[in-house]
């Protein structure tokens, strides 16, 4: 079945109920979901050609589409997580189409053999992840975090939650062009005040300080935070935050100190750091959700609209 198909059930069924499922174990699905049947693509479309990542969610495969002879990602979600989160992970995806910094879906296909299900993916190439920890010039840090704000932008815009945006999770083209990928942990978002099953998912030197408090009434502003995080990894080279710390350590320490970490980062670490960077950075790291800065507020920000009216003048 064509990712689109699967994206319009998904939606059709959220909006019913008024109530968007949470990307999870699809424990809350109804027994009427679950025998719903799907027409799958056949996976023998792609002939698999090496297995290029690895993890507790599954593999992702290099494939090449026999059709077109263009090659894709294969990402095969393991067994135990079942078919709802494949389900759920595609229509979340598919929401957000359309932005050069996302990756894009293109199909869900099934394994007539095994059984196995594969989300059928566009191909880029390796993680940012590979290209730390050195650091970078505040102006390449400002046109990379320029993209992935703007990213950011269109998954809320599609009210869809990433909720796990880190290097892993960001893929370099051949061009330099950075995507946001894998939305094995996102959720469509939930009305104001309604918890989602999980109060923590992610990777935890990126996870927001409410999530670390056991609040599962949480927002957008978590993919922010985790935005801020990558933004001084650019800028310093190695994480900001997290370590061989507990969550509750880490809470902790982002509680007591947090304000002198970035003040100490702004004056000893990065002292060539402009006022309006450290604004950008302080706003994506506040600890309170609700002066986080949003993506949206974070684009109209002066260290990416003054340096776009020079450029603007430039070509003028």
């Amino acid at each position: 079945m064509a990712a689109a198909s699967a994206a319009a059930g998904a939606r059709k069924r959220a909006a019913a109920a008024q109530d968007p499922t949470a990307c999870g174990s699809g424990s809350g699905s109804s027994p009427a979901s679950k025998r719903r049947r799907y027409a799958l693509g056949s996976a023998d479309d792609y002939e698999q050609l090496d297995v290029v990542g690895e993890g507790s969610f599954g593999v992702v495969i290099m494939a090449r589409d026999r059709r077109t002879g263009g090659k894709v990602a294969l990402k095969r979600i393991h067994g135990a997580q079942g078919f709802d989160a494949v389900r759920i992970e595609a229509a979340c995806q598919h929401a957000c189409r359309g932005h050069p910094s996302i990756v894009e879906i293109k199909n869900v296909v099934a394994d007539a053999k095994s059984g196995e299900v594969f989300l059928v993916l566009e191909f880029v190439g390796s993680s940012l992840r590979d290209e730390l920890p050195w650091s970078r010039p505040e102006d390449l840090v400002r046109e990379m975090m320029r993209t992935l704000i703007d990213a950011a932008k269109k998954i809320h815009s599609s009210r869809v939650i990433h909720r796990d945006i880190k290097p892993e999770n960001i893929l370099v083209s051949a061009f330099g062009v950075l995507k946001i990928c894998d939305f094995g942990s996102a959720t469509f978002m939930k009305p104001a005040g309604k918890p989602y099953d999980e109060c923590r998912v992610g990777t935890l030197p990126y996870t927001s300080p409410e999530q670390l408090a056991g609040n599962r009434c949480y927002g957008p502003a978590v993919d922010m935070w985790a935005l801020g995080c990558i933004m001084g990894e650019l800028l310093t080279g190695p994480p900001l935050f997290g370590g061989d710390m507990t969550e509750a350590e880490l809470l902790a320490d982002l509680s007591a100190q947090l304000g002198a970490l970035l003040q100490e980062l702004r004056l000893e670490v990065l002292p060539e750091l402009s006022p309006a960077a450290h604004e950008v950075l302080s706003g994506l790291l506040a600890f309170d959700p609700e002066k986080r800065l949003t993506a949206a507020e974070a684009l109209e920000h002066r260290w990416f609209t003054e340096t776009a009216s020079k450029a603007s003048s430039y070509c003028n």
